[in-house]
């Protein structure tokens, strides 16, 4: 059958919304690799809070010389994205330190990844998206294929029990419904206000809370040691604060949340295979059968979302 004008119009767009969220997994999956050299010259909660200041100092610079309209924002949208989406930006960066200090890097991403079957039920709930049986299961099977992944590697479990399992769980949890509640705000928040300046009235938030939050725990970010550690933060920032960011929200501009959320999934996949190249680690029989789950789910997702506009 022959598409018609509206077809073919949508069909790019569409096209475009999938591999920018692919896209934007592929560069939040570089995070782990890159952090685990900063880990030894600072601390944890330092780089979370250093990667977001360093990515709003870039997007206020960018602003003063190019868009000086993106501070021009109204109260509804500092109220809604930049506290509430600040504040899931530094439920996040503590939340999941301590998943990983309590239930290990393993566990830590294997909850994380709960995320798309939250979304998809959080955007039947909230924004009236359509949660189709298929696109649950494929959220239920990159999750599942995730969990494998990471469990089947060789540095699985390396620092479980740290915190204890209960902190472990629990920053697990808030680490995924942090991830789901960004998701989702974004899909609410960029075809209002725009990407960049979704971008950057989370990430403001986001350094204020996490500064007060950190320093009245007595963690007050520590300032990088060494220009080694300037080079990671930088690469950190340009990576997973913003292109990978960047990339997101005009994914979601352009498809539902709940598929944007299954397409970043990929995120898990290139740490592991990044782990491989440039640390020698290995995965089990298990963790190369949960590999081939995301991907096959990533694909069968393209596949499901392509078939009501080729008709």
């Amino acid at each position: 059958m022959t598409a018609g004008p509206h077809a073919t119009t949508a069909r790019p767009s569409w096209l475009a919304g999938y591999l920018l969220a692919l896209a934007a997994g592929a560069t939040w999956g570089t995070t782990g690799p890159l952090s685990t050299g900063l880990y030894a010259l600072m601390p944890a909660t330092s780089i979370g809070f250093w990667r977001v200041f360093l990515g709003t100092i870039c997007i206020a610079l960018w602003a003063l010389a190019f868009r000086r309209d993106l501070f021009r924002v109204d109260t509804r949208g500092w109220l809604l994205v930049g506290v509430g989406g600040g504040l899931l930006v530094a439920v996040f960066e503590l939340a999941y330190q301590f998943a990983i200090g309590g239930a290990g890097v393993a566990g830590a991403a294997a909850m994380l990844y709960t995320a798309p079957v939250i979304v998809a039920v959080l955007a039947r709930l909230l924004l009236k998206e359509a949660l189709t049986a298929a696109r649950l299961l494929l959220a239920v099977i990159v999750m599942a294929g995730v969990a494998l992944t990471v469990t089947g590697g060789s540095n699985a479990g390396a620092e479980a029990a740290r915190l204890g399992l209960t902190a472990g769980i629990a920053g697990g949890l808030l680490s995924a419904l942090s991830y789901a509640g960004t998701t989702l705000l974004a899909r609410f928040a960029v075809p209002r206000y725009g990407s960049l300046r979704v971008l950057f009235l989370e990430a403001v938030g986001g350094v204020v809370i996490l500064g007060i939050v950190l320093t009245l725990t007595g963690r007050a970010p520590t300032p990088p040691p060494s220009l080694a550690a300037w080079r990671g933060l930088g690469l950190l920032t340009a990576g997973s604060v913003l292109a990978a960011n960047l990339f997101f929200f005009a994914a979601v501009k352009r498809i539902e949340a709940a598929p944007a959320a299954v397409a970043a999934t990929i995120e898990p996949v290139v740490g592991t295979v990044l782990a491989l190249l440039l640390f020698a680690q290995h995965l089990s029989g298990l963790g190369w059968v949960g590999l081939i789950m995301v991907v096959a789910g990533v694909a069968a997702g393209y596949l499901q979302e392509a078939k009501p506009r080729e008709q």
